[in-house]
């Protein structure tokens, strides 16, 4: 198979959650780039419809909802939608997230309960949802958007995220879990954890231990616009094929040290 094969997406479907910005964003091109057809949801239906009509530009159709993912009539709304549409679902990216920050006395329930409905629950939901599909298909992949922050602890004076961190760790067990569950069914089920890239999400945090986290980053910078797109791309295409249950880590070689 030639290299470019490997790598192509033409006739594909996916749906990228939390797709309109951040490494969403990134995930969301890097599929239309290579010929995928792209199904865009959040919270923010604007940006939504906004990254929707941008990736037509490349010369694929996409769809764009407004969808909180630990909603299931919403879940549903998006996974019938995206099958009247375009028949089928190849490739799910559960990539929305929530963070909070606060020590662990001082962390509401109310916010734990926030970070683990969205984080996990949402993962949850969205595999459960389009897995039916894909299981019907006798094929899929399904990436789900972890942490390096879930393979352990961090450090509180610039990562004080207890709720985040224990979410990502649970992303990561969800994974493996479920690989073996799905592969039966020629489902392919890994997780890419990020390191530290400049996003709404992440800006606070880099302004304020930024100098330490590069400190402990091999390669010396944050990750940029373009460093997810590449492993997105490999997990969701042929090239990736024999290859489940895996946290392929995007962190500047930060978790080595």
């Amino acid at each position: 198979m030639s290299i470019k094969n490997l790598f192509n997406l033409e006739g594909k479907t996916a749906i990228v959650t939390g797709g309109a910005r951040g490494l969403g964003a990134q995930i969301a091109e890097i599929f239309a780039e290579a010929g995928a057809n792209v199904v865009v949801c959040s919270r923010k239906y604007d940006a939504c419809k906004e990254k929707s009509e941008e990736l037509k530009t490349l010369g694929v159709d996409s769809l764009a909802f407004s969808c909180d993912v630990a909603n299931q009539d919403d879940i549903k709304k998006i996974v019938e939608g995206t099958v009247e549409h375009f028949g089928a679902i190849d490739i799910l990216v559960n990539n929305s997230g929530a963070t909070w920050g606060a020590s662990v006395v001082d962390m509401p329930f109310e916010a734990w309960q926030k970070v683990m409905n969205v984080n996990v629950t949402g993962t949850f939901l969205m595999s459960q949802a389009v897995g039916k599909e894909m299981i019907k298909q006798q094929s899929g992949k399904i990436i789900n958007i972890a942490s390096v922050a879930g393979f352990g602890g961090s450090d509180p004076r610039y990562m004080d995220t207890i709720g985040y961190n224990t979410s990502k760790g649970a992303v990561m067990t969800f994974t493996k879990d479920l690989a073996a569950k799905w592969g039966k069914y020629n489902i392919n089920v890994n997780a890419i954890a990020p390191g530290f890239f400049p996003t709404k999400m992440s800006n606070g945090l880099l302004e304020k231990g930024g100098d330490k986290i590069l400190e402990g980053t091999p390669l010396n910078r944050f990750g940029s616009d373009e460093d997810m797109k590449g492993a997105a791309l490999f997990l969701a295409t042929k090239a990736s094929d024999f290859i489940t249950g895996d946290i392929l880590t995007v962190d500047g070689g930060s978790h080595t040290l």
